[in-house]
């Protein structure tokens, strides 16, 4: 070209060549230079605690300066007002934070607010629904901490779709990244969740966060747990308790006591267990009904258990030790919304329905712990020694555990360790069989 397309100048244009690297792309020069490794400060991206307590668990000690952390939860499990209660310490704190919602008016958030004690002046509200907008906010409040809620409700101008698309999302989330990691702003972004539970929005989402949480809850239980997916600063697999009230939610730093039912003394079909959520061993209580009835198609149902799980227990335990259950309904349950889903609770369901089938209660301040296999054997299962020292410290005085844990165990406590079920039942004293079984004790 002789003539430049721009300015209309002759013979301005001087003919050169890019520098030619692998790939076709072209180097450009780097706007900072590469450092050590060991002259970068580490006390610069340090975590700092939002207050709360079971929340800096998860989080891994707290919320990291420029980091983007991905809150996503049902509807109504309380995600606001757990944003409230972490703003509200951020406040207290000394620290500026601010709150943009999407979904509700700036009054409906103060009555909130005011219901849970979350109003403090260094807090600052927003309703609304333009990234512009919102980058504008941060510009003059210039806060340590920013809560979008939710990311589906905000709409950047330029990209194609409506609010809650997938272009939309990306382009939101692209753009609040950049703010964060250019700023060192905090960002807390609510997301929604499908009808599977996942986080709604293009999986690419997942990956732009730093942090991904979940917060989980039964509408039927008070209790919520906010569990950790990804954390680029922590553990993925913490997981915080939270207890919804009618003020606002509170953490539980010992959720086992909502688990464990406290009576007066050992009650037939009762056994409590420890399990593992997460790296946290709870405490929890496994409940079995046996009632005889006269249908053709005795009933089988399970409450906070596979029920998978549970009709392999009763197979095995037909089989292994003598606990026929063809002519009885079987109900066993967990108590206060506990779900338990590994099979670490194999024996405790066993020597529940050992127990309800024989009225031969479990001594009280005994806790199982234990998978139990096809043939009748006892195998070991992962942090014995953990759940061990929860249940120490909740006050039981016997565990049983399986026979091939090679794990040191807490000295304080009584350590019972079975190789199969005959083993388990003699341990807990529930080694009763039919008179009419001819199978040999295992």
């Amino acid at each position: 070209m002789g003539r430049c397309p721009d300015c209309g100048e002759w013979g301005s244009i001087e003919e050169g060549a890019p520098p030619a690297v692998p790939g076709g792309a072209v180097s450009v020069a780097p706007r900072s230079p590469a450092v050590r490794i060991t002259e970068i400060d580490a006390d610069a991206a340090g975590a700092t605690p939002t207050g709360i307590g079971e929340f800096d668990r998860v989080l891994g000690r707290g919320v990291v300066p420029g980091s983007v952390i991905l809150l996503a939860g049902e509807p109504g499990v309380g995600k606001s007002t757990l944003l409230l209660e972490t703003v509200k310490s951020w406040a207290q704190a000394g620290r500026t934070a601010l709150y943009v919602t999407g979904e509700e008016s700036a009054g409906q958030v103060r009555l909130r607010a005011e219901r849970t004690g979350a109003v403090h002046e260094n807090i600052f509200l927003a309703a609304e629904t333009d990234l512009a907008t919102i980058l504008g906010h941060v510009e003059q409040v210039r806060p340590t901490l920013l809560i979008v809620d939710s990311v589906q409700t905000v709409a950047a101008t330029g990209a194609d779709g409506v609010s809650g698309g997938v272009t939309q999302i990306r382009a939101v989330t692209t753009a609040l990244v950049s703010l964060a990691k250019t700023s060192g702003v905090a960002v807390i972004l609510v997301g929604h969740v499908t009808k599977d539970g996942n986080v709604a929005g293009p999986r690419s989402l997942e990956h732009l966060v730093d942090v991904v949480l979940s917060f989980e809850g039964d509408r039927h239980s008070s209790l919520r747990l906010v569990r950790g997916i990804k954390n680029r600063f922590g553990a993925s697999d913490e997981v915080g308790c939270f207890e919804q009230r009618s003020d606002g939610i509170h953490e539980v730093a010992d959720p086992s006591g909502i688990f464990v039912h406290s009576r007066g003394g050992a009650v037939a079909g009762s056994v409590n267990l420890v399990a593992m959520d997460g790296r946290r061993a709870m405490v929890g209580e496994i409940q079995a009904l046996l009632h005889p009835t006269q249908a053709n198609m005795p009933r089988r149902a399970a409450s906070g258990l596979d029920s998978a799980r549970m009709s392999m227990m009763l197979a095995v335990a037909a089989k292994h030790a003598g606990v026929k259950t063809a002519e009885h309904e079987v109900y066993v349950s967990t108590v206060g919304g506990m779900k338990v889903t590994e099979p670490a609770a194999d024996l405790a369901i066993f020597l529940a329905l050992k127990s309800s089938k024989s009225n031969r209660p479990v001594p009280t301040g005994t806790v199982a712990i234990g998978e139990v296999g096809l043939t009748g054997e006892v195998r070991r299962v992962p942090s014995t020694a953990r759940r061990v020292a929860e249940a120490k410290r909740l006050g039981f005085t016997h565990a049983v555990v399986p026979a091939g844990t090679d794990e040191e165990m807490p000295h304080g406590i009584r350590v019972t360790k079975v190789a199969n079920l005959a083993e388990a039942g003699e341990a807990t004293g529930t080694d009763v069989r039919d008179s009419d079984d001819e199978q040999a004790p295992f």
